[in-house]
């Protein structure tokens, strides 16, 4: 007799398992670390794979970075793209903003968690660099929407919490970008059940800059020699070198779908 009967679940306790089963995806992920440096923002990602990119640029002065279940947080990076690429053309470059952005993402975030059979085991951050550090915008939003603005630094991933309490503790304003590169890659290594810290190599690593001095386009990977030369304790590189070999060779392409005449070196998703 019950066999056909509806199987109830309050609203109640269907968020909360919902919530519970996006947090343990999210945990099993490697961290990702977002801090501000004196020229701008950086981004830090414990991530060994050359072609699944934890963190990508989406417009001129705005960068995205992701935890959590590549496949997703990829849709919801070429959907961000594509956000700002028509809002860039159909207005004008100055009106796509990290906060649009954030606030695109959290509607389908918070859609999807309400509405689909399963939660995006996503947490991502959208950044985007100003003029000065006092206009930086740093936004976090996670699986079910939430938006947070932040200051100074943020952590995602396994391990966020310590991560974030080792940057409350040694992060300070207007570090040089080797000081916030050595800082974020010691507490990524560090391991949260108080055992020995792992010591990372360059090539485990995802590093990128959202650089305020640099024209239009202010993302850069920064990878290879330099970033290893930013890792050294004996090597007195402090910042990245305007025109350094690593820029990308995107710098000089140009999309008639999305360029203006005076912006023909711009780009937007990044490859």
């Amino acid at each position: 007799m019950t066999a056909g009967m509806p199987f109830y679940v309050s609203p109640e306790q269907l968020m909360k398992d919902r919530a519970d089963f996006a947090r343990k995806g999210i945990a099993r992920g490697r961290s990702v670390v977002v801090l501000q440096f004196d020229a701008g923002i950086a981004f830090v990602a414990e991530n060994p794979s050359r072609a699944l990119h934890k963190v990508s640029e989406i417009y001129d002065r705005i960068a995205f970075a992701a935890v959590g279940k590549y496949n997703e947080f990829e849709n919801l990076r070429v959907a961000g793209v594509r956000y700002a690429d028509l809002r860039g053309y159909s207005y004008d470059r100055s009106d796509v903003t990290a906060r649009g952005l954030a606030n695109a993402y959290a509607q389908t975030l918070g859609t999807v968690f309400t509405q689909e059979s399963k939660p995006y085991e996503v947490e991502i951050v959208v950044a985007e660099v100003g003029a000065t550090p006092e206009g930086d915008q740093v936004y976090r939003l996670t699986y079910d929407g939430s938006v947070a603005d932040e200051h100074g630094f943020v952590a995602m991933g396994g391990g966020a919490e310590q991560i974030e309490t080792g940057l409350r503790e040694a992060w300070r304003p207007g570090m040089h970008l080797a000081d916030a590169l050595a800082l974020a890659v010691r507490l990524l290594g560090a391991d949260p059940a108080g055992g020995e810290p792992r010591t990372l190599a360059p090539e485990q690593l995802e590093v990128a800059v959202l650089d305020r001095h640099r024209p239009r386009r202010r993302f850069r990977r920064v990878q290879g020699d330099l970033l290893a030369r930013l890792l050294s304790s004996d090597d007195p590189t402090a910042d990245v070198p305007a025109g350094d070999d690593g820029d990308s060779a995107r710098s000089a392409a140009t999309n008639p779908q999305t360029q203006r005449p005076e912006a023909a070196s711009e780009g937007g998703e990044d490859a």
